[in-house]
């Protein structure tokens, strides 16, 4: 199975993605053959900073769980709940 294929499964999470250039905590909006759509999330503010694509062999790591992750999904999902009120 190919990255960009187990990726597929998993647009609209947050994840850390590391690339050639660089590697941000986000969340996967899109993963197609070509390139990957991703927003980035600013971790002090908990803000989207902004929005790469990125081509997908340039893809060098992907973390889906771990403490960072789950801290940022905890941190959303409180800010989505405060927001609705």
């Amino acid at each position: 199975m190919r990255l960009i294929e187990k990726l597929k499964e998993f647009e609209q999470k947050y994840m850390f993605i590391r690339w050639a250039t660089g590697g941000e905590y986000g969340k996967l909006v899109y993963a197609g053959d070509d390139f990957i759509e991703f927003d980035i999330i600013n971790v002090d503010t908990m803000e989207y900073s902004e929005t790469v694509l990125i081509h997908s062999p340039l893809i060098l790591e992907v973390s889906i769980g771990g403490a960072d992750v789950s801290r940022i999904v905890a941190e959303i999902s409180s800010k989505v709940s405060l927001d609705e009120r």
